[in-house]
């Protein structure tokens, strides 16, 4: 069954909470890009130690490989991250 991907935007990713956190996710990246730990194409994502996109305090925020960075598990806690 095909991923309905205009229902998932209006009921999650839609909402204003969620904006917000995206809106932190990329500030972070910026933030990074500008002290030169990242650069666009790298394959590298910006990681929140915490897991809390709110908090971009330059010690929460780490560059990891996608493939690190997208790999925890999806089941259980979100906090549970594993690097």
């Amino acid at each position: 069954m095909a991923r309905n991907y205009k229902k998932e935007y209006a009921n999650y990713q839609g909402t204003d909470i969620q904006k917000k956190n995206r809106a932190k996710r990329n500030a972070a990246r910026r933030a990074l890009e500008k002290a030169g730990k990242v650069h666009k194409g790298d394959g590298k994502d910006v990681d929140h130690k915490n897991g809390n996109p709110q908090d971009n305090q330059r010690s929460n925020l780490r560059v990891t490989s996608k493939r690190a960075n997208r790999s925890f598990p999806r089941k259980g806690v979100p906090s549970s991250k594993q690097h």
